[in-house]
């Protein structure tokens, strides 16, 4: 299992490195963003090749994967086409220099990135190369059920949210119907969800501590680049949405407050 891990980061370092080296000569940082879920696709893919049998937990571990990574990798790029590089990147950008930032952003996003992958990861490892009976049970179901709830969340989310901007008496509104009428942040909430059920997969395969890849992908989507993060932005540039916070949860889906 260790061997395997550390041949899936470098690996990811590798193919990472390359899309530095493109983003060096585009000048845009933000290409990093359409390698997310896709770097979970190559990994997981890896660790099931490597695994050396292919159970029936395994191969629905690897479509599950698939479909979700490809989709979010797809959705990201639609999304960013001809957009430019992200704001972010510009204020890094500027704040380090245009003649040091090139390297620099090596090691402040695309490495950090692929050293966050191998760590979220990890449920994928153990779910690969668990000793568990590789027999189907009761786990594996609740994961795929998971799942599927996860991603209805996030791809409906990222669906109903898309169809709200592209009409532009929206401007400016807040989107408080569909998945969000449930909760501030479907997407998000779905995403978290869906990595819950591959940390059940690794429990039904007989890796428990592995699930720290679940609970680390949880507190970034919370507590660092998602939900507090777009909250922070939301709330200075939408009178709406302190009224949408009393209603809605921020990220647990429930019936809206009266």
């Amino acid at each position: 299992m260790g061997i395997s891990f550390l041949q899936a980061f470098l690996i990811i370092i590798g193919l990472l490195t390359l899309l530095w080296m493109l983003s060096v000569a585009i000048k845009n940082v933000s290409i990093i963003d359409l390698f997310w879920g896709f770097g979970f696709v190559v990994a997981n893919a890896f660790y099931f090749v490597s695994s050396g049998d292919f159970s029936t937990r395994k191969i629905v571990l690897l479509a599950l994967v698939t479909i979700w990574g490809l989709r979010l990798s797809i959705y990201l790029a639609w999304r960013n086409l001809g957009k430019g590089e992200d704001f972010r990147y510009q204020e890094f950008r500027r704040k380090y220099g245009a003649e040091r930032y090139w390297w620099v952003s090596y090691f402040q996003v695309f490495l950090l990135q692929g050293i966050l992958i191998l760590l979220v990861s990890l449920p994928l490892l153990g779910a690969n190369f668990g000793t568990q009976s590789e027999n189907f049970f009761f786990l594996d179901y609740l994961g795929i059920l998971i799942w599927i709830i996860g991603f209805a969340f996030e791809s409906g989310g990222d669906f109903q949210l898309t169809k709200f901007k592209q009409n532009p008496a929206n401007k400016g509104k807040v989107l408080n119907t569909g998945f969000w009428k449930y909760t501030r942040h479907p997407n998000y909430f779905g995403d978290s969800a869906v990595w819950w059920s591959y940390a059940i997969f690794s429990i039904a395969a007989g890796s428990y501590w592995q699930i720290v890849g679940s609970i680390l992908m949880t507190l970034l989507i919370i507590k660092v680049s998602g939900v507090a993060l777009l909250e922070k932005t939301l709330n200075n540039s939408k009178p709406q949405y302190q009224e949408y916070i009393k209603e809605t949860n921020s990220f647990f889906p429930w019936f809206p407050k009266k």
